[in-house]
Parts: C-alpha cells; sequence; structure tokens
C-alpha cells in the first residue's frame, strides 16, 4: 500500500522562510483557480475553496500519517516507533490510557531534533481535538480532521 503522506515528515518543522514560500504558492493558485486579480485578497478565495493554510496543510498530513501507523501498523517502518501513553508501566489506572494519546520523545535540538518524525507527529496528533484522535473509522477521521484545521486556519 503506498502511503501519499509520508512527505508531510519532510515539512515538519520548516522554517517560517519557507512556509512563506509555500503559502505564496499557494495563494497564486487559489487566484488562478478563481481567475481572481494579482492584488485581491486571498484570504475569502482560500475560504470558499475550502483550502486551509500551508502550516494545517503539513499538520493534515502528519497526522493521517499517525492515524494509518496507530490503526493499521502501517507503514511499518514508522509504525514500530510509536509509542502511547498506555505503553508506560505505571501502577494506577489513569484516563491517559483509555485515550489515543501519544509520548513525545525529548530533543536536544530544536534544528533536527524537532523536524523527526516521532516529534513532529507526535506534537501534531497531541495537538488535536480528542473527539477526533479517538476517531477509528479513516474516512470520518479524515473529514473531522480537515473541517478542524480548516477553522484553526480561519476562526470566525
Amino acid at each position: 500500500m503506498e502511503y501519499p503522506h509520508v512527505e508531510a515528515v519532510v515539512m515538519a518543522g520548516a522554517s517560517p522562510t519557507q512556509l512563506r514560500r509555500l503559502q505564496s504558492d499557494l495563494n497564486a493558485a487559489a487566484r488562478l483557480a478563481c481567475s481572481a486579480s494579482k492584488y485581491e485578497s486571498v484570504t475569502g478565495l482560500l475560504r470558499q475553496l475550502h483550502w486551509p493554510k500551508v502550516p494545517e496543510r503539513i499538520n493534515f498530513r502528519l497526522c493521517m500519517l499517525m492515524h494509518h501507523c496507530l490503526h493499521d501498523g502501517e507503514p511499518a517502518y514508522l509504525a514500530k516507533f510509536v509509542r502511547r501513553t498506555s505503553s508506560r508501566k505505571i501502577r494506577r489506572h489513569t484516563r491517559s490510557n483509555d485515550t489515543v494519546t501519544l509520548l513525545v520523545p525529548p530533543t536536544r535540538r530544536s534544528t533536527l531534533g524537532d523536524r523527526t518524525f516521532l516529534v513532529a507527529d507526535a506534537r501534531a496528533w497531541k495537538a488535536l481535538l480528542a473527539r477526533v484522535r479517538c476517531e477509528p473509522s479513516l474516512s470520518i477521521f479524515r473529514c473531522q480532521l480537515k473541517t478542524y484545521l480548516f477553522y484553526v486556519s480561519f476562526p470566525e
């Protein structure tokens, strides 16, 4: 099976300059798709097209990849590194054992360590609403995730 969301790991932790460039390209694509002028505001166009901004698009890919790892165990070369909070050895039963939350490993370098799959994906997953995270169905999860990230991009 092919996983098109793996490329999101490369974009995780991109610099603000890189994100601005990507956002500029996305804005140009929105203007082209809507036949808008170069000077027209793009926010309304992105809302009309239901296109989230670049950071949320990256988080969408990361969260889709994590959903595959948690529920399908695929791709196996990434899924074997994912650690749930419920996998920790503890004496008591806590509420976190019943939820789909992940351990975020500590890093020494913010430039490289925070861009790794384990850290970037676990942080993106942890930022989701619990009701979105706990959805086992891929199609429903995808729909809820896209809606949630769209509202993060364009809060009303």
